[in-house]
């Protein structure tokens, strides 16, 4: 039996199925016909029963099941249960992007994961990780690209997906918008620029590299359609979709670097404090730093490098929340 676009059915493993683009990704698997199953984190604040209830898909188009996704004992017993699977796709990621929690997720769980893979036979690993790993300054970064280069060594089939931005975290401002407050803009605005891709597009790139071998042992960014976007397009469209006069409030990233600085001194003496700096220091990466493929010789972004997948604009997607059709969900590290 083939899937929608002529692809043999496989027997996946999704890590990762109850965030946002686990949920797409998933979404499209079972669409196509795959047999898919979850295993899924245990979380301290969602019963099992709750989490079920947010998957996509009738109650028995995947089979959910639970453990400790960095426990190498849970995801051999639990997860995998020693059964055949043709590929593991992995949308798991840190949720805070602290140090401990990145290197906790991004790099032990999908290590724990890979090793299992291997031991059953597993032929395939799709890994949706970042684009701004290829800069790599912050914690999260350097744990993500410390597990691509094992995935690489492996000697298994890999994917890895390195997508530029996500709607989720580009949309924190439409709420502000809406209550007639200003546009925050670090610099003028124009100071990076991303090509957003939706979760949707982005979970039918993830489920296409299933069938195809040019994405086989691969590093694949992405990026959606169209232009490169600046945060002051963004929020000029933002303002014309509202039907509302421009208005700006312009942060000169100095002060985020003395906020970083002031966090990282009180974060000698409290814990909590050091927790806070490592956010700031992601927000000041995202506020200066492109998502697009980065040239290592020229010493600059290049949009033109940097590949387009995908229907969904940035725009529809605002045109959408200001309108009710769909409600905002926050993406790790947005910045508003």
């Amino acid at each position: 039996m083939t899937d929608g676009k002529g692809d043999p059915l496989q027997r996946i493993l999704l890590l990762g199925a109850t965030g946002t683009i686990g949920r797409a990704t998933l979404r499209v698997l079972l669409a196509r016909g795959h047999d898919v199953v979850c295993f899924l984190r245990h979380r301290h604040d969602r019963s099992e029963a709750s989490l079920a209830a947010d998957m996509p898909g009738p109650p028995a188009g995947a089979e959910l099941r639970f453990g400790e996704v960095t426990s190498a004992k849970s995801i051999a017993e639990d997860g995998f249960r020693g059964e055949r699977f043709d590929a593991v796709i992995s949308c798991m990621a840190s949720r805070s992007g602290s140090p401990a929690d990145a290197w906790a997720i991004d790099h032990e769980a999908h290590r724990v994961a890979l090793a299992e893979a291997k031991r059953v036979g597993v032929p395939h690993f799709i890994l949706l990780s970042a684009i701004c790993v290829q800069k790599p300054r912050l914690a999260f970064q350097h744990a993500k690209l410390a597990f691509e280069r094992e995935l690489i060594e492996s000697g298994l089939t890999y994917s890895i997906v390195r997508p530029t931005a996500y709607f989720k975290s580009l949309s924190g401002q439409v709420d502000r918008i809406r209550r007639g407050k200003s546009f925050l803009l670090f610099g003028d605005g124009s100071l990076t620029a991303c090509k957003p891709i939706s979760d949707d597009d982005l979970g039918r790139y993830l489920a296409d590299c299933l069938g195809d071998a040019d994405r086989h042992d691969r590093i694949l960014p992405i990026g959606g359609p169209g232009a490169p976007i600046t945060p002051r397009q963004q929020g000029d469209r933002l303002f014309s979709l509202a039907g509302r006069e421009p208005k700006y409030t312009h942060v000169p990233v100095r002060l985020l670097d003395a906020i970083v600085a002031l966090l990282a001194t009180i974060g000698w003496f409290l814990p909590a404090a050091r927790r806070k700096a490592e956010l700031a220091r992601i927000g000041r990466y995202y506020a200066t730093e492109s998502m697009l493929v980065w040239d290592a010789d020229k010493q600059r972004y290049d949009a033109a490098a940097t590949p387009s997948a995908g229907t969904e604009t940035l725009f529809d997607h605002y045109a959408a929340l200001l309108s009710g059709d769909i409600r905002a969900e926050r993406g790790d590290h947005a910045l508003f």
